[in-house]
């Protein structure tokens, strides 16, 4: 059973906030993508160093990544919320009115490059100043948030409302909720003892596509995602790591982890080939960026939960297993360059080749 409504169970109005969320979050995936992956890439480009790409075995639901931090990596973590988070979260999602994204709170945090000549309709989404506002607020610590600006009812607007956001869950709780959900436990992470209270918080980044080291904002991002459950819409977390080298995407379809990926020559033409598409054509729509004779295109991975992480069909309560895999690849693309307007990504088999 999801915590969010299917479309068919949506009211007209609410149908109509759903569409305008997703036709929102298509341009902030775009947006994103580019920040995350393409501008780290000319980040490490202008300061003469190579650029460390991601290994395909990374990609691997179960997969170490090796954690060195690289600075040249853009990262960020965003929150947008398909509705408004009601002031009873905010004991765990730390937004007031301090860090609510007003020209008295920006210039006061002293970490934003702003002039006096604030608009301040640049924080709303349907600013034309909004991508720029974005980019400013990104390199802020802790998380962004965007959501449905509640004085808007007609016209569903959405706003950057908060920076500076703390996820002040602990991820033991985010674990016992979701095992709990899942059937592992009755009540309590610890009720079948330490090793196995252990294992349930293993699985739990194991179900989010991390490994159980993984750094402070993609874990802020999972706990974040199991958080947002409360709410009974949909929302997306996005995470720029500079250990991953990836932009981790968290919505009500999953996770799923977009990385740069160099091609051959020959594989560009064959690729293309496969495609239906004149070379020339397949470059000038994937590659976002060119090494020598390769060519360097944004590759996405999205995963799916195994029957291990899915609510039992008998709702009856079972056991942990290490062994058993609770994600899987679900899907292989190559994406458009942002922006790209005619053309949809190519499926690629590449991880377990």
């Amino acid at each position: 059973m999801a915590f969010w409504n299917v479309r068919e169970e949506l009211s007209l109005a609410d149908k109509l906030r759903r569409s305008y969320y997703e036709l929102l979050r298509d341009d902030l995936d775009q947006f994103l993508l580019k920040y995350a992956l393409i501008d780290s890439y000319t980040n490490f480009r202008s300061k003469k160093i190579p650029y460390p790409f991601v290994e395909k075995r990374e990609l691997k639901p179960r997969a170490r990544i090796p954690d060195l931090e690289y600075e040249c990596q853009n990262v960020f973590l965003v929150i947008f919320v398909e509705d408004t988070i009601p002031p009873a979260h905010k004991k765990y999602v730390r937004f007031f009115d301090v860090n609510k994204t007003t020209k008295t709170n920006l210039l006061q945090s002293k970490t934003l490059p702003l002039s006096n000549s604030f608009d301040r309709n640049q924080k709303y989404l349907d600013s034309a100043q909004f991508s720029n506002f974005l980019k400013v607020l990104l390199p802020v610590d802790y998380a962004l948030l965007i959501q449905r600006d509640p004085a808007s009812k007609a016209r569903n607007r959405y706003s950057l409302s908060h920076f500076h956001v703390r996820i002040d869950w602990p991820i033991a709780d985010a674990a016992e909720d979701l095992s709990r959900s899942l059937r592992y436990i009755s009540k309590d992470i610890f009720e079948k003892g330490d090793k196995y209270a252990e294992d349930i918080q293993k699985k739990f980044f194991e179900f989010y596509g991390l490994p159980v080291m993984a750094g402070g904002r993609r874990t802020a991002a999972i706990v974040a995602a199991q958080y947002l459950k409360r709410n009974p819409c949909i929302s997306t977390v996005y995470a720029g790591s500079s250990e991953s080298r990836a932009l981790l995407r968290i919505s009500e379809r999953g996770p799923s982890r977009s990385v740069l990926m160099k091609l051959t020559a020959a594989e560009m033409e064959q690729i293309a080939e496969e495609n239906n598409l004149a070379l020339q054509t397949f470059k000038k729509n994937y590659i976002v960026a060119r090494h020598r004779k390769d060519g360097i295109c944004i590759f996405q991975t999205t995963y799916s939960p195994t029957d291990h992480s899915r609510i039992p069909d008998d709702g009856k309560l079972r056991e942990i297993r290490s062994d058993l895999s609770w994600l899987t690849v679900g899907g292989q693309h190559i994406l458009t360059k942002p922006g790209v307007w005619k053309y949809p990504p190519i499926p690629l088999n590449v991880i377990y080749t």
